[in-house]
């Protein structure tokens, strides 16, 4: 599990949780309370009260919070939804991006043979920072188990277009 699923976990058990994440975090990414409240967009004091005292951080906290370490771990978040298919599949795709509402969501290509190409496929996408994944309905079950992310399965009586925006949708949920 990353670092930033585990702070997020211990944000959701208690306030004591997230400051023993918080300092481990810090710790294991070298980074000083300073060098970190400047990452993340946070007033030093704000974060030391949060990591020292019994002050709960605010949503807009948390959100900064997870965003540098999720930057300082090299996962940026990116604008895109994973599509792990087989390579002929891929060959059918026309779109490589999907407009929903005023946003365009590219479309990465991630081709896979196996169940097992597959299941690497999915957490190399969401290690690279996939908004949700799109996959065959055999290795969905599996991957929902593992990601963090959402999850479109491709149904043969539809297109994997319409599988790409119902991820896009989901992943603005």
């Amino acid at each position: 599990m990353d670092k930033t699923a585990k702070l997020a976990r211990a944000a959701l058990e208690s306030d004591d949780s997230f400051r023993k994440g918080l300092e481990e975090t810090l710790n294991s990414l070298g980074l000083t309370m300073q060098e970190f409240a400047r990452k993340a967009g946070v007033s030093p004091s704000t974060l030391y009260k949060i990591a020292n005292e019994d002050r709960s951080p605010s949503l807009d906290v948390l959100r900064r919070i997870v965003s540098a370490v999720r930057e300082a771990e090299g996962l940026r978040a990116g604008n895109f939804i994973a599509l792990i298919v087989t390579r002929q599949i891929l060959d059918e795709v026309v779109e490589r991006s999907i407009q929903i509402g005023d946003d365009t969501v590219r479309v990465r290509e991630y081709p896979a043979m196996t169940v097992e190409d597959a299941i690497v496929a999915a957490i190399r996408a969401e290690r690279d920072g996939a908004l949700a994944v799109v996959c065959a309905p055999i290795v969905s079950p599996t991957i929902e188990k593992i990601l963090n992310i959402p999850i479109a399965t491709i149904i043969p009586k539809n297109s994997v277009t319409e599988a790409i925006k119902l991820a896009a949708r989901k992943s603005r949920a």
